[in-house]
């Protein structure tokens, strides 16, 4: 072995502390990075190889009632491959523990074989048997949240007639990943069922002998889905066909789409961030390190090495550190991953998982590791190499500091000698002091940002739940009613408010842009459901005018001023050109809001309503449920408080809880950044303390030289700090908002706070640690001169 190799491995060894902190910041760069481009490789294939073996439709088409042999009308259109026709329909589904009755919906299988497409996959029990009508299977997730196994037995109204079912086995399917009660927006297994019948007891209970009302189509491959939706529109539309659409706009999919986009918007916005602050810190830091190595590399140039041979030494160390952190990062991703993928299978319903990695992480983790490591000491490299020998050997000649005028003077009488000995250590090297102090200002930003975000997520739950939405209750209705029917709610007893609301399914088109939304109805200056601006002040709904939600303009490319189109997906279905009048701050999806009379002008249904809000009074909740529960003309019930719960479970269990990870690894950034400052400013000044303590200063005394000016770079960099974490709020809020919620930016000064202690806390304990060193320091090995 030569001996600048066995020099680097005793330097190793020598700094192993130092060196393990730098792998570490290196290490949770990578590990954030192969982790969070590994949940979305891993679950776009997951989903990609269920929609695949389970055969899940690309169009469907809800009709009200057609007769069966369209089916071959529709099976040769161009470009489809496979039809299937199927009943559904809408049950309520009663349980003992239950005040409300649960909504559910009902879905046919074939009396005979499996279906050739959105076939289920069963997880307990057996199949359905044709000459067995009372039997059904019962979705997974909703029998887990009830604690229902095959072999009990489900009470179920549908089409308003009451039965008594036998679950014979539980499944999953593609099309039910994610379930979402009607109206809502967040999935909750709890309040919404899916119950699998025989095609011939489905068809029985919904009065659809020898018809269907949805058809399932898969496309060839080659195939234009607009083309294929056109044609399979034309021939349902005279028996009430309700508009086909593609998979992309089937709610469940559309949800895991969403979601697995929010986590591909993270991994591609949020990562790097912290990959670009940890080879920031990893500059300095490594710059430092050599630059305390200037003697060591004015005596290896007097032995003869020449600068090629030299800095090849110094790149194996820098090499050996970045890789290493890189190496560890990288091993610790794919550990991440896999135990946060079993989270995400939780959460999707995936029956089996697909674990697959991207490579490209791994290279990227690499590279900007080793080529910001060696950035760092290539620049200090090239200065010091060109120093002859000699003159590396020596400590460089400060600079002079001597006239300072009235301030030194000044200086000179307030201070003792160990402060005087810091304020010149911080005036002599102002950019190595102010790199330090940027180094732990990042550090600090990175923990503004994440807990900022934590912060964010509660206010969207808070403005969501407080200040937009400020009902108790909301009942939908089983079609749109007449007004009338709200004196009916306002009639009972316990009842404070009623705000009507009517929502319309409809595709919003601008230009080349569309969206397959919906489009409420609210009176002129709602209460109890508002419309608000960015100010949170309630935007009054006048004329006929539509205003969007600000994801939804977006989407749209669409700004107030411009016209609408909208396509109508119920009733006569018109086509209604809209004018923008507003765009408003909606925190939880992507929705569409028109005053309820001009709503129903346009439609020429005047007095119509979907559902309304209510505001009650708690003392007579369990009355008013069981009232609503015996209305014929209720479809369902949500309560607010489930709601709030559902979209918490959403954030704490979905692509928000990648956030409670981000953090460790911020705060682990933090740590790491202040430890290594405190750590190489001891290695410089090692052999100039160790002489103070030789003349005479206390060891308290010869701490504080070091301690003072770590206080000082660490003070200054909190201000600092506080100003990029806002800022830095701003990036990583964009990359976790999705259409389906949007993470507000809020200036908390508890996160800011709680920031600044973590790094105080840190300088603390890093601080301790040096001084422990420092105290143990033999002061005679200290003067040497290391070979």
């Amino acid at each position: 072995m030569s001996p600048l190799n066995r020099k680097l491995l005793r330097d190793l060894w020598r700094m192993k502390g130092q060196a393990v902190a730098i792998g570490a910041v290196i290490a949770v760069g990578v590990l954030l990075l192969v982790m969070m481009t590994g949940l979305v490789t891993t679950l776009d294939e997951t989903r990609r190889a269920y929609y695949e073996r389970c055969r899940l439709a690309d169009v469907f088409a809800p009709v009200t009632r057609a007769p069966e042999h369209l089916i071959t009308d529709l099976a040769v259109v161009p470009g489809v491959a496979a039809v299937e026709g199927r009943v559904t329909g809408s049950a309520l589904i009663d349980l003992p523990d239950q005040a409300l009755p649960i909504q559910a919906r009902a879905v046919s299988l074939p009396d005979h074989g499996d279906p050739r497409l959105n076939d289920i996959h069963l997880t307990a029990g057996r199949r359905l048997e044709s000459d067995r009508p009372d039997e059904i299977l019962l979705l997974r997730g909703f029998a887990d949240a009830h604690g229902l196994r095959p072999g009990d037995t489900l009470s179920v109204t549908m089409n308003g007639a009451h039965r008594d079912l036998s679950i014979v086995g539980l499944a999953q399917a593609p099309e039910f990943l994610c379930t979402t009660p009607p109206g809502e927006l967040m999935p909750d297994d709890a309040r919404f069922g899916v119950i699998w019948m025989s095609r011939t007891a489905l068809a029985s209970a919904h009065d659809m002998e020898g018809a269907f009302n949805e058809a399932l189509l898969s496309l060839e491959r080659g195939a234009r889905l607009t083309e294929v939706v056109d044609a399979v529109d034309r021939i349902l539309e005279p028996h009430g066909g309700l508009g086909a659409y593609g998979l992309e706009d089937q709610s469940s999919n559309r949800y895991i789409s969403e979601e697995i986009g929010g986590l591909r918007s993270v991994s591609a916005a949020v990562p790097p961030i912290f990959l670009a602050v940890a080879a920031f810190l990893l500059y300095i830091v490594i710059s430092r390190m050599v630059q305390a190595e200037r003697e060591q590399i004015g005596l290896i140039k007097a032995f003869g090495y020449t600068d090629l041979e030299t800095g090849l030494h110094y790149f194996k160390m820098i090499l050996v550190i970045a890789a290493g952190g890189a190496a560890v990062g990288c091993l610790l991703g794919i550990a991440a991953g896999r135990a946060m993928i079993h989270v995400y299978l939780q959460f999707f319903k995936f029956p089996f998982l697909v674990f697959q990695l991207d490579p490209t992480a791994f290279v990227t983790g690499f590279l900007v590791s080793v080529l910001s490591a060696s950035a760092g000491g290539l620049f200090v490299l090239r200065r010091v190499f060109a120093l002859t020998p000699a003159v590396a050997m020596r400590h460089p000649t400060p600079p002079d500091h001597g006239r300072i005028g009235r301030i030194g003077q000044a200086l000179q009488s307030m201070l003792d000698q160990p402060s005087r000995m810091v304020v010149r250590r911080l005036i002599r090297q102002p950019w190595r002091m102010a790199g330090a102090t940027v180094g732990i200002a990042a550090g600090m930003a990175l923990s503004v940002a994440m807990i900022s975000i934590m912060a964010s997520y509660d206010l969207m739950i808070d403005l969501t739940f407080g200040v937009i939405d400020r009902s108790d209750v909301s009942v939908t209705f089983n079609d749109p009613m007449s007004e009338k029917t709200l004196f009916e709610l306002q009639s009972l007893p316990g009842v404070i408010e009623v705000e009507p609301v009517r929502v319309v399914p409809v595709v919003l088109r601008h230009g080349l842009n569309r969206h397959l939304g919906a489009v409420n109805g609210l009176v002129t200056d709602p209460r109890l459901y508002r419309v608000v601006d960015s100010g949170m002040d309630t935007i009054h709904l006048h004329g006929g005018g539509i205003v969007l939600s600000v994801a939804l303009a977006d989407i749209l490319d669409v700004r107030p001023g411009e016209t609408l189109t909208v396509e109508v997906r119920e009733g006569r279905r018109p086509t209604l050109d809209i004018p923008v009048t507003g765009v408003a701050e909606v925190l939880l999806g992507s929705p569409a809001f028109m005053e309820l009379e001009a709503l129903n002008r346009a439609l020429r249904e005047p007095d119509r309503v979907s559902g309304a809000h209510l505001r009650i009074d708690s003392a007579e909740r369990e009355s008013i449920h069981r009232a609503l529960r015996d209305m014929p003309a209720v479809a369902g019930v949500s309560l607010k408080e489930d709601a709030r719960a559902a979209l918490q479970n959403q954030m704490d269990t979905g692509a928000g809880a990648v956030r409670y990870v981000m953090a460790l690894i911020a705060g682990i950034i933090t740590f790491g950044v202040v430890y290594n400052a405190a750590r190489i400013a001891h290695s410089e000044r090692a052999r100039d303390l160790a002489s103070l303590r030789v003349l005479g200063f206390t060891r308290g005394e010869t701490a504080f030289v070091l301690l003072g000016e770590l206080a000082v770079v660490t003070l200054a960099a909190l201000p600092l700090g506080a100003v990029l974490g806002h800022w830095l709020s701003h990036a990583v809020a964009v990359g976790f908002s999705t259409d389906l919620y949007q993470i507000p930016v809020v200036f908390s000064p508890e996160s800011h706070g709680a920031a600044a202690l973590s790094v105080m806390a840190s300088a603390v304990f890093s601080g301790w640690v040096v001084k422990r060193d420092l105290d143990r320091a033999n002061l005679v090995s200290a003067l040497k001169t290391r070979e």
